[in-house]
């Protein structure tokens, strides 16, 4: 089992309503929450753990994710707020407006934290629940409790107009970069850094205990780095509805390709081979295509990508 641990909010996504008028309408999202449906709907065995809501919206996010065949029994329940996101789109790129004080996501603590058992394999992390506390030292925390025995998958997300301390956040991703297997950022992500190309990024976090850093360019494909192997591939050719969930979707196409191949262990990622890498790049590039070529974030179902 793979469990995903991170955000899960409300996307109020730009309609436009039956008389004309502008409008927003509910939908489930959240970066790690977009990951967890990908890896549902591709027919992994998929959990999924944050602070969930009591309220309607909260009902919303749980639909969703049944919907999807995700396990929701490691979340925790609080009688507090869902976290809204309203979004504007402008050629396909999304900004949003963040409400997010004193919610369900937000103030999930270390007591909060589920048993994990055996089947569990793998955990994920990333994203704006890592940015805020208590949920992101609460992740932070459980990322440490789970690293010496499970695969971590980390995907940062930058997100530059919510971090209000960038010194702080720059402090708390190093240090899940050095408890993670696999890192995944966007060519954006790698700006915030400040690193100087995507070579000495990599180097730079292997250096740290990282075994996989991968690099995701949009429509130029991804490249993907070990200690001895860099590989490319190339994007996949599509008319982009937007970019919602794509980066999300791409880590689910990484993750299930290396569960799919035997090779979702500390060790075997820690050895990957040149095919092994572009296997996982190429699954990840065709799932995120499906993606960004339809409105909203909606992963494909593994019949949708041959899986």
């Amino acid at each position: 089992m793979i469990i995903c641990c991170g955000e899960a909010l409300i996307d109020m996504l730009p309609r436009t309503s039956a008389e004309g008028e502008a409008a927003f309408a509910p939908y489930a999202g959240g970066s790690v929450f977009n990951t967890a449906l990908a890896l549902g709907r591709l027919g992994l065995q998929t959990g999924f753990f944050t602070g969930l809501s009591s309220d309607m919206f909260g009902d919303i996010l749980r639909e969703a994710l049944d919907k999807s065949g995700v396990d929701h029994s490691y979340c925790a329940t609080l009688d507090l707020h869902t976290t809204l996101a309203f979004v504007r789109l402008i050629n396909g790129q999304a900004s949003y407006a963040f409400f997010d004080e004193n919610t369900a996501g937000r103030m999930i603590t270390e007591a909060h934290l589920p048993a994990l058992g055996a089947k569990v394999e793998a955990l994920h992390f990333g994203a704006i629940s890592l940015i805020p506390n208590p949920c992101g030292a609460t992740f932070e925390r459980l990322m440490r409790r789970e690293s010496r025995t499970r695969v971590i998958s980390l995907d940062p997300n930058i997100r530059p107009g919510f971090i209000t301390d960038p010194a702080s956040h720059r402090a708390r991703i190093d240090r899940m970069i050095a408890m993670s297997d696999i890192v995944k950022m966007s060519d954006e992500d790698l700006e915030w850094f400040g690193m100087a190309d995507m070579e000495t990024a990599a180097r730079t976090w292997q250096g740290q205990g990282a075994s996989l850093v991968v690099f995701t360019r949009g429509a130029r494909g991804a490249v993907g780095f070990t200690c001895d192997q860099m590989v490319e591939v190339e994007g996949e050719k599509v008319t982009v509805a937007d970019t919602v969930g794509a980066g999300d979707t791409f880590n689910a196409g990484i993750l299930a390709s290396l569960k799919r191949d035997g090779l979702l262990s500390k060790s075997a990622i820690s050895t990957l081979s040149a095919d092994a890498i572009g296997n996982a790049l190429k699954l990840g590039a065709r799932a995120a295509a499906v993606t960004v070529s339809r409105p909203g974030a909606n992963p494909p179902w593994a019949n949708e990508i041959g899986f």
